[in-house]
């Protein structure tokens, strides 16, 4: 490649020259103590610490990254050659990957410094989406949390000292070394390892994951399948929730979606099935969903082996829907499939034999090709805690991996590293597994590395910096490689490994692997024969029919979207995403069934004792519709002790409620249940679940009603006349506007959008919008732009109360059904074009735009709030403090309360002061830059260039931006053709004439199937 001229790097490169440091040390000689000033006369030397000291360590830090290119090699995604220039951003593509969570990213730079992540389209994998955590990882990047220093017992340390003890007594080990990871799909740093290892023989790699699936490695001859779920007409999934948490969410969530998109020339949807304890977000999108405790998952399962396969023996299991999926099942053999959640090897095994005696293996199914994300081994972790336990560990080194938080054994892994002589952590910061380490050499962050990873054979990504490392850090591969002996960096040690598969021209293909963040090709030693499962299927059976069934209620432990199992709990922006089920924000709860509430007089918020395997955590009741009778739930992935200002002491841990069962983990038992005396509120962003009945706020119908009329499946109010009901005319006392120029509208697709959250954050990072903390939230000053509302179904109807005289009490219609119907709605500024907001404003604060738009002019804003109370979409947001420099919020707000912390902000918007409205301006300022772009061309913007940050994070595409001037765009042709059939407006009624169209929800039910609505 041509180099680039030389230029003044940054603030580093001035600090070494001589001149800089006679003028430094003079102009600030007043600053310095007395022992520094006397110290030296020598006008050339300007030690790095009193420059820092001069500045402010964590402002320096990051200054000192962003003015000067992360690493010349990099390659940005759009700009060749590579340049910074003041104002204008660059991509690079990346990939984001956390041992659980994979997506390939473009991280967006402004003036060196990543502030934003969006989905990479190349990707075969996640295909442009993003989920939530991914999205908000770069907010992580600025945590101060992190170990800034290598550290010797927590105390900081020279890093040669370190290398140099940690080699000497790497040599001296007389034990097994032990490498203790969660997945690594990084075939280069396998390879790192293994380098490692060829240097000290005695280290075993030991992989686990905190949400193990083992058991469908094991059941499915020692591979995870790629499930393809686009490729069936059936799906039926036993507590797998794969559109949340399950295996890869994001890539999952595209091919769902692929068969559930209707329109007038597709009407045709899959079926989906969900047998579940807890409603999951899975479940909540099933057209059928049963409830049903984690001791029936196996008979269930047994249940529909017997129906679909045959043979096995008697199930106690009985249920008209499960035998009705069987049958669709064997009506679509090769395009169906069933999935299982559960890490009990007897159920996974049965499911494959399901799956193979339908012949959906080699369609929806692929075993050649193998999904690599999860390959954590329970049975060897468990092995390696006895051992070390045992004494005959003599080393262990924690990389990404924290067991004393995340493992059902995490007592004995506390104790076994007391055992072992040597332990050493990479981890990124002193953590419960960290901490106890006698050396710590803290990792970059990924947005500072280089990496590669593969999460399917025969498909690569790769991770390039896109800043210099912030604090005196080092790359974990770095590290092992140094302590290996070998000498050479990891970046030209990962370009070694990728010669094998970019052939001749390398520099060629290789600048066009880290242009395009993606590649075809394996890195990965080809597979062995596969080995036969662990068990076989009268095995499984007799398991099954053998288990034992304990007395008592019975819990599961689920991840969150958001959270997750807590590797990103220091990371407000997850902390305050509403779950999509509860609603609850800030911690985690037990979620119970209302009769059980009613029978023991629960009130949501009391604190109960939750029991279980020698264990006791108290957490507070919230009152789950959907849970199934007899058990509880409860998310992990909380209770922190040493994640940082933000994510400590946030909930309680579930993880010790789970057990190990044979060489299995186990994430449900049974547990006793106590009420105390403690209250605890939950802050929950929407604490009214039904629509009672109110139709224009939402729509949905059956794919029968569509198939039958698609013009009848959207209703509207109507108004009476003399010639019977009609809809309401759009006679207004408004003056209509004339868009000559642009008009800009959103379409979102109710079928399409699942309810994941991923564009809330989107929003939130795009937009630089505030974390407010639980205290504000149970406030009611929550201030995400967009939301998601979620709707449950109810079993009462206006009807019924008028019958028994009693319509005062319409609020009752709030209780929802007991298995409800769920339906998700994105809400947002509405962008009227008759806008209630814009008559009552007394200082002409928000105002209609020429192209659509509902404009809100900050500095002129008096914080009336007339427009908050004339909004009938109740989008705007107040903002009550000044969040980033307000002392109360640093707790909840502790990452931009720094000034390093807000590197992250977008310098595109402006951060709004207290006392002002703001609302979702539908990007105003990609809007702008797609117009200034063009306008340089000297044309019209494209369709497809102006992408709100909503849409571009959304995996199932649910959301559409565009021009509605322009016939040719995506906007305006589904507008035009829904019109009628589809779309509606929210609150139509009231005629205020939004720009945003929203397309009915359509289910793939039984005609006479209770909906939401």
């Amino acid at each position: 490649m041509q180099e680039s001229p030389k230029y003044w790097k940054g603030i580093e490169e001035l600090e070494n020259s001589p001149e800089f440091a006679k003028n430094a040390f003079s102009e600030f000689a007043d600053f310095l103590p007395v022992s520094e000033k006397n110290s030296s006369t020598d006008a050339t030397v300007s030690p790095r610490r009193d420059f820092l000291k001069l500045m402010g360590f964590s402002l320096a830090a990051a200054t000192l990254a962003s003015c000067e290119a992360p690493i010349h090699k990099a390659i940005p995604y759009l700009n060749k050659p590579e340049e910074v220039d003041p104002g204008i951003a660059n991509f690079y593509a990346s990939t984001y990957f956390n041992g659980a969570d994979y997506n390939s990213v473009l991280v967006k730079t402004r003036d060196g410094r990543p502030i934003k992540l969006e989905g990479n389209p190349e990707s075969p994998i996640t295909r442009g989406g993003l989920s939530a955590r991914a999205q908000a990882s770069v907010l992580s990047l600025y945590d101060s949390a992190r170990l800034q220093h290598f550290a010797i017992k927590g105390q900081q340390a020279d890093k040669d000292r370190v290398d140099q003890e940690i080699r000497s007594k790497l040599a001296a080990t007389g034990g097994k070394i032990a490498i203790v990871s969660p997945t690594i799909i990084s075939p280069s740093t396998k390879r790192a390892i293994a380098e490692f290892a060829s240097r000290y023989p005695a280290t075993e790699h030991v992989m686990y994951d905190s949400q193990s699936q083992s058991a469908l490695i094991q059941a499915n001859g020692g591979v995870l399948p790629s499930f393809d779920f686009s490729k069936a007409n059936v799906i039926v999934s036993l507590g797998a929730d794969f559109l949340g948490t399950w295996v890869s969410p994001v890539e999952h969530a595209h091919q769902y979606i692929t068969n559930r998109k209707v329109s007038s020339d597709k009407k045709t949807m899959s079926r989906h099935f969900q047998f579940e304890p807890n409603l999951s977000l899975t479940g909540s999108n099933a057209d059928v969903r049963v409830p049903l405790k984690p001791s029936e998952m196996g008979q269930a399962t047994l249940a529909l082996y017997n129906e679909v396969v045959g043979g096995g023996a008697a199930s106690t299991y009985n249920n008209a829907q499960l035998k009705k999926a069987a049958s669709e099942l064997k009506a679509n053999r090769g395009r169906s499939l069933v999935v299982a959640g559960s890490n009990d090897v007897a159920i996974q095994t049965l499911v494959a034999a399901i799956n193979q005696s339908l012949g959906n293996v080699g369609a929806a199914i692929d075993t050649a090709n193998p999904s690599l994300v999860r390959q954590g081994d329970d049975a060897r972790m468990i092995r390696l805690v006895n051992e070390m336990n045992a004494g005959s560990v003599g080393a262990v080194i924690f990389y990404h991996a924290n067991p004393v938080y995340d493992h059902p054994l995490a007592a004995k892994v506390k104790t076994g590293i007391a055992k072992v002589p040597l332990s050493i952590s990479l981890n990124d910061r002193l953590d419960e597994t960290g901490s106890l380490c006698y050396y710590a050499a803290p990792d970059h962050h990924y947005l500072e590395s280089w990496n590669d990873y593969e999460p399917k054979r025969g498909s690569l990504s790769l991770a390039q910096p896109t800043i210099s490392p912030l604090f005196a850090t080092r790359q974990a591969q770095d590290s092992l490689l140094t302590w290996a002996g070998n000498a050479q960096s990891y970046y030209n040690f990962l370009r070694a490994n990728w010669r094998s598969i970019l052939g001749g021209n390398f520099q060629q293909g290789w600048d066009k692997a880290v242009h395009d963040g993606v590649a075809a090709g394996t890195l990965s030693p080809a597979s062995a024969a596969p080995v036969a499962a662990a068990i076989d299927i009268n095995q499984a059976i007799s398991s099954i029919t053998r288990a034992p069934k304990g007395a008592g209620v019975e819990f599961t432990l689920y991840e969150k979207v958001g959270v997750g199992n807590g590797f990103e709990a220091n990371n407000p922006w997850l902390q305050e995403l509403p779950d999509p089920i509860s609603k609850a924000t800030w911690g985690n709860y037990v979620a119970v069934p209302r009769d059980m509430a009613v029978a023991n007089e629960w009130e949501q918020g009391d604190v109960v004792k939750i029991t279980a395997n020698g264990t006791s955590i108290e957490l507070p009741v919230l009152i789950q519709p959907g849970q199934a009778k007899g058990s509880v739930s409860i998310a992990v992935g909380y209770g922190r002790e040493l994640a940082g200002k933000v994510g400590s002491k946030v909930g309680a841990n579930a993880y010790p409620l789970a057990t190990v069962r044979g060489n299995s983990l186990q994430y449900n038992g049974i547990a006793t249940l106590e009420k105390t005396d403690a209250k605890s509120p939950i802050a929950q962003t929407q604490t009214h679940h039904t629509v009672m009945d109110r139709k224009p706020v939402v729509q949905e119908a059956t794919l029968a009603e569509y198939i039958k009329n698609p013009k009848e499946v959207t209703e509207y109010d109507k108004i009476a006349t003399p010639d019977g009901l009609e809809k309401p005319n759009k006679v207004s006392l408004w003056q209509d506007y004339e868009y000559k120029n642009h008009h800009w509208g959103m379409v979102i697709d109710l079928n399409s959008c699942i309810g994941c959250g991923a564009c809330v954050i989107g929003c939130q990072v795009e937009n630089n919008i505030a974390v407010v903390g639980k205290q504000e939230v149970i406030n009611r000053r929550e201030m995400h732009w967009l939301r998601i509302d979620r709707y449950y179904s109810s079993d009462t109807t206006k009807e019924d109360f008028a019958e028994k005289g009693k319509l005062d009490t319409y609020a009752a219609m709030e209780d929802p059904s007991e298995n409800p119907s769920v339906i998700f709605e994105p809400m947002l500024c509405q962008h009227c074009n008759h806008a209630p907001c814009e008559t009552v404003c007394p200082v002409l604060a928000t105002t209609h735009s020429s192209e659509g738009l509902n404009q809100m002019t900050y500095n002129r804003c008096v914080g009336t709030r007339y427009c908050a109370n004339n909004c009938p979409y109740k989008v705007r947001r107040f903002n009550w403090f000044s969040y980033y420099t307000n002392e109360k919020f640093e707790a909840v707000n502790g990452h931009m309360f720094t000034d390093l912390g807000r590197m992250v902000l977008n310098p595109d918007v402006t951060v709004r002061a207290r006392g002002v409205m703001e609302k979702c301006s539908f990007c105003v300022q990609r809007i702008q830059l797609a117009k200034l772009e063009a306008k340089k061309e000297r044309r019209r913007p494209v369709d497809g260039e102006v992408v709100t940050a909503c849409a571009q994070s959304c995996p199932t595409q649910a959301i559409i931006f565009g021009d509605l001037r322009d016939p040719n765009s995506r906007v305006s042709q589904v507008t035009r053709r829904e019109d009628g059939e589809r779309g509606f407006h929210v609150l139509d009624a009231i005629n205020v004439q939004p720009n945003i169209t929203y397309l009915t929800k359509i289910r793939n039910v039984e005609p006479n199937k209770e909906l939401t609505v």
